[in-house]
């Protein structure tokens, strides 16, 4: 199979839907001969985070000369950047053979009645391609919760949980408590886990590190960002912790929470190196200031500014918002915006739309739009002036035209969303330089 052949067979070949459990993936990792056993990981769950953590700590494992494994979710342009060794994606071709290697198992149980989900598959792949690269250790990220989710089947030397806040709650649970008790399903005993969650999810967490003899170090009173400065051209900051200090760290991604993100970060390294890594202060320094993650806050373009930013929840408005007016206060927005059905549409409006002049309201592309133009009635409870507009790139280019030069042109919302606009302007820049649209 060539590579779209392979992709149309795996996506085929899947259960549809989200089936949290550990029965499929541990029936599949069996007939693979269990590769996940063959490294050892940083396991990343939380709410928020999650993959600008595994970009840092790849980088840092990978500076240090560590042969470094990273699988996380969703992708943004292809299915290859899931699958990472030292930060590169895996090749396309590369990724045909492991779904044709994988092929004959999931043949065999679909005879039995066991059909893998996408996200399982996706799994399985990622861990025979570590295996096989002899990796020296995996960084994985978390797909959804944690107790049942299909990564959790490694063996862990540290684990994160970034932090917990309201999100999946037809999966997780309602209350903040139940969604915590997931995530910190990941936790293993005498495993050392680092954490940025707070009160009631804090507790869940604190009781199950206490339950399984887990050291628990939390963001805050055990280590805590001090910034030094911050503008477009990234940040530095010192993080200061049971360790002591590291000084004069340097991170391209922004917004104050990529500095909690850097400190969570600094402080697993931290860990692994008690637990006899070699992971220097130059390590730490080279790999945080190299760490790249698309679509998280990125600036695209600066006259008028055009930023990116998937913030798909709440935890992840508020985060933007606060970067927003930090980075271009008193600035007004043209806003892009789309969220899939199933999350929090009316808090993100209103933590995002009361800072817009105009807002352009868009289709997140898949099958959990659902009603999308709801979207557009509660952004018009802040501000008058919204379009809707279901194509994304007529979406981005309304927007475009609407900007004035002191306005900001933020996009955001689902990660879907992202990734089609950010494809837009890439060919759409490339046009007007080169006059080639492909």
């Amino acid at each position: 199979m060539d590579y779209e052949e392979a992709i149309r067979y795996m996506q085929g070949a899947a259960a549809a839907g989200i089936k949290p459990g550990l029965e499929r993936i541990t029936a599949l990792l069996g007939r693979l001969g269990n590769p996940e056993r063959r490294f050892p990981a940083v396991h990343v769950g939380g709410t928020n985070g999650k993959g600008s953590v595994c970009a840092f700590l790849t980088a840092v494992l990978a500076a240090a000369g560590y042969r470094t494994g990273t699988f996380t979710s969703p992708h943004l342009h292809s299915y290859t950047e899931r699958f990472r060794i030292n930060g590169a994606a895996i090749e396309p071709a590369r990724l045909a053979g492991l779904i044709s290697a994988v092929r004959p198992a999931l043949e065999t149980l679909r005879t039995g009645g066991v059909v893998p989900t996408e996200f399982e598959i996706h799994t399985a792949l990622a861990f025979l391609f570590f295996a096989r690269e002899s990796v020296d250790v995996a960084v994985v990220e978390v797909g959804l919760g944690g107790r049942y989710d299909a990564t959790n089947v490694v063996s862990p030397e540290v684990v994160v949980i970034t932090n917990v806040t309201v999100d999946h709650t037809d999966y997780l649970g309602e209350s903040i408590e139940q969604i915590a008790g997931e995530k910190a399903g990941i936790i293993k005993p005498g495993v050392p886990v680092v954490t940025g969650a707070e009160g009631a999810a804090l507790a869940v967490i604190e009781r199950e590190c206490t339950a399984r003899g887990a050291p628990l170090f939390v963001l805050g009173r055990d280590f805590y960002p001090k910034a030094r400065k911050s503008d477009l051209a990234g940040q530095e900051l010192d993080v200061r912790g049971w360790w002591g200090e590291t000084r004069g760290i340097r991170v391209r991604l922004l917004g104050r929470h990529q500095q909690q993100n850097a400190a969570s970060a600094v402080a697993a390294a931290r860990l692994l190196a008690e637990r006899g890594w070699r992971l220097g202060e130059a390590a730490v320094h080279e790999g945080l200031a190299a760490a790249t993650w698309p679509g998280r806050l990125e600036v695209l373009r600066e006259n008028p500014p055009v930023i990116l930013d998937g913030a798909h929840n709440t935890a992840g408005a508020m985060a933007l918002r606060e970067a927003l007016q930090g980075y271009f206060p008193e600035r007004p927005l043209v806003l892009v915006i789309g969220m899939l059905a199933d999350k929090e549409r009316g808090e993100a409006a209103a933590v995002l739309c009361p800072l817009a002049r105009a807002v352009v309201v868009t289709r997140p592309p898949g099958s959990r739009a659902g009603d999308w133009r709801m979207l557009a009635a509660l952004a018009r409870l802040y501000v008058p002036a919204v379009d809707e507009i279901e194509d994304v790139a007529a979406a981005v280019e309304r927007a475009l035209a609407l900007a004035r030069p002191e306005d900001v042109v933020v996009v955001t919302g689902s990660l879907y969303l992202i990734a089609e606009a950010r494809a837009f302007l890439a060919r759409r820049d490339r046009f007007f330089r080169t006059g080639e649209l492909r």
